[in-house]
């Protein structure tokens, strides 16, 4: 509790209500300026301390000045306040709200400053209920399980949280998170990059299933698959009962199926008898009846590596070559499906700094850094997976419910709501005309188009020789 000077003079006090996306810098501001503000004549001390805001999205920070006496404050008043205030409100436009009124020493006996308390992770002086410094919470007990949970799921469950409004910029207003990222409002949004791993982790999990091959872990072997055929001396007494049951019936039906048995059972005796037949080799059945021999040649007799370069041409050995599509082709390709869908999510990061770099070209003169050119496109990407994801839940659910009508117009209009989004999107974020951005946005989709394409062909390389 600080105490309160004995100096008869007035305290002039001021209280700020500052927007809490802004709080770091006007508090760095304000420090400055108590320190400008008790360089003045007549300006003895200044207490600053936090106060609770009624606002939410505000925190509210009061200072007091202690005066020697009346004739300080009347020339501060009639001198530099004004511009004191001019240049605050310049600096940050409408990012506080002051008021100041004037305390006579009989007023100011109220407390003017709480005890300060320190960060318990690195020691910073606490001036709120999160630290400046680190951005822990001023709390000091252990957390119960609740709260466990609250900060592991909070995101997804709370309907003010980033998550939530981020997706919402990012699905139907194009270039918005970039352009308030670049603007400085970052602190209400989900940070681009994880926003991007969030939303294709989801999508690569909904769309390709990757739990589905634990399944055979989870189900049941059929029943009759346990069960071992009965032993010879079982299979004999079986026989023998149903002869003495067919015995004990009579008559011309049960006659009839004794003499099946007994038929059968002389088939059975001469099939053992005979010589054992050798099958036919599963290549020449194939190669005999509809070709696939021809399907499955793994022979490359006429392929030579000098015509490719120096590098190239040593690993993608004649060999070498016959040794992987035979790996590709062993299980019908399966193997080589599962790893080529394993590895096209990491192949997609090599598109986020290749299509930056042609944003880099296609717009020179923007003064913009490379690096927010990549802020651009990892919204965009994010966008994709987002629609995506709802494109394939949509389609699941169209479905069920047996209305393939809906499940390709759901299709059509994802293919179609992209383009205009990619559009919109540039020319807001970079605020050109229509006949500029659409010559750009057209480049733009054939260097997607190549890169995807290039990217493909690289991942099919890949996976055929990492088998």
């Amino acid at each position: 509790m600080a105490a309160v000077p004995s100096t008869p003079g007035p305290v002039y006090e001021v209280t700020l209500d500052i927007d809490r996306e802004a709080a770091g810098a006007v508090e760095e501001w304000l420090a400055a300026h108590v320190r400008e503000m008790l360089e003045l004549p007549g300006f003895v001390r200044a207490v600053t301390w936090s106060a609770d805001s009624d606002d939410p999205g505000r925190v509210r920070r009061v200072t007091q000045y202690f005066l020697e006496d009346e004739a300080a404050l009347e020339s501060y008043l009639a001198g530099p306040a004004e511009r004191m205030r001019r240049e605050g409100l310049e600096r940050f436009p409408e990012r506080y709200t002051a008021t100041r009124r004037v305390l006579r020493h009989a007023d100011s006996t109220d407390p003017v400053a709480a005890p300060v308390s320190s960060c318990l992770n690195c020691g910073t002086l606490l001036t709120g209920q999160y630290c400046a410094s680190c951005g822990q919470r001023a709390k000091s007990r252990l957390i119960s399980i609740f709260e466990l949970l609250r900060d592991a799921f909070g995101d997804l469950f709370e309907l003010d949280s980033r998550l939530w409004q981020t997706l919402g910029p990012l699905a139907v207003r194009p270039g918005k998170l970039t352009r308030d990222y670049l603007m400085g409002r970052r602190a209400r949004y989900m940070p681009p990059f994880r926003t991007y791993l969030v939303l294709s982790l989801a999508f690569f999990l909904i769309a390709f299933n990757p739990l589905a091959k634990l399944s055979l872990m989870l189900e049941p072997v059929e029943q009759d698959q346990q069960q071992e055929p009965p032993s010879p001396a079982r299979a004999a007494e079986i026989r023998e009962q149903v002869l003495r049951d067919l015995e004990a019936e009579g008559g011309a039906v049960g006659e009839a199926a004794r003499r099946a048995l007994e038929e059968a059972d002389s088939a059975a005796r001469a099939a053992e008898q005979a010589p054992p037949t050798v099958p036919e080799p599963p290549a020449a059945a194939g190669a005999d009846r509809s070709g696939l021999q021809a399907d499955t040649n793994c022979e490359f007799e006429d392929f030579d590596p000098a015509v490719l370069p120096g590098w190239l041409g040593r690993r993608l050995t004649r060999e070498r070559l016959e040794a992987v599509c035979e790996r590709v082709n062993a299980d019908g390709g399966r193997a080589f499906l599962d790893a080529l869908v394993d590895n096209i999510p990491a192949s997609l990061f090599i598109l986020l700094p290749l299509m930056a770099l042609v944003l880099k070209v296609l717009y020179p003169m923007s003064r913009r850094y490379y690096v927010e050119h990549l802020l651009f496109v990892l919204h965009f990407h994010a966008f994709v997976f987002l629609i995506l994801t709802v494109d394939v839940l949509f389609s699941r659910a169209a479905a069920l419910l047996h209305v393939p009508v809906v499940e390709n117009l759901a299709g059509f209009a994802v293919g179609v709501y992209v383009p205009v989004y990619l559009y919109k999107g540039l020319r807001r974020v970079y605020g050109q005309g229509r006949a500029a951005t659409l010559s750009k946005f057209v480049l733009l989709l054939l260097a997607y188009f190549a890169g995807l394409l290039l990217i493909l062909l690289f991942v099919l390389l890949y996976t055929a020789l990492s088998l």
